[in-house]
């Protein structure tokens, strides 16, 4: 069984998804999202998932929607990367999805996506201050474990660290955030670890 993601490079979310399924060793496919030129608002694409958003997964017919879900089904089929203790796993799962990732992608976009012309810069600097308070949330679990859950690298690293790994900065540092710095080096040498721009269609680069 080969699955489809459907996906963009840009996605951190696709990202949690394609990453958990290459270090997994699950058989899947990226199936390419024209995000920023409306893709996710057409009719067809909302047939497929009514919240009009990315990552969609296919498994044959059967349509998961939400990183968090592709992530469970994922560690749940092959048996790896689920933790080791699974209240933890969705702690963080769920903290990422409220405190971490929500806030370090809509930042980053705002930042960087959007017309210079058009960036609400007071919400910039607002939702700044979230994102440095959620880091350091971060930064102090690190300093002392090597990963998020027990002893090993679980689907709670791989959501946590998604859009730590893009170059357009919101405010993460690998200076002032030592500690997670060297998580992210041991999430890259995992084997299989590849970029989000190497591992999904789209990047930047393709709207110059």
């Amino acid at each position: 069984m080969t699955a489809k993601l459907y996906c963009f490079g840009e996605s951190g979310n696709a990202y949690k998804a394609a990453l958990t399924m290459t270090l997994s060793g699950f058989d899947w496919e990226p199936v390419y999202v024209d995000f920023f030129n409306g893709e996710t608002r057409r009719p067809e694409f909302r047939a497929l998932n009514e919240m009009g958003e990315c990552p969609v997964l296919d498994l044959e017919g059967e349509i998961l929607a939400q990183s968090g879900v592709m992530q469970l089904r994922i560690a749940e089929q092959t048996g790896r990367f689920g933790g080791e203790n699974r209240d933890e796993v969705l702690r963080w799962l769920f903290w990422d999805n409220h405190k971490g990732s929500s806030q370090f992608g809509a930042l980053r976009f705002m930042m960087h996506f959007l017309p210079a012309e058009k960036r609400p810069h007071a919400a910039i600097d607002w939702l700044s201050g979230r994102v440095q308070a959620a880091l350091q949330t971060l930064e102090a679990h690190l300093s002392k474990s090597d990963w998020l859950v027990g002893g090993s690298a679980s689907i709670a690293d791989f959501a946590c660290c998604a859009y730590l790994y893009y170059p357009e900065g919101f405010g993460y540092s690998a200076q002032t955030h030592p500690a997670i710095a060297r998580w992210l080096d041991r999430i890259s040498a995992l084997p299989g670890w590849a970029h989000p721009y190497d591992m999904m269609p789209g990047s930047p680069a393709d709207r110059l």
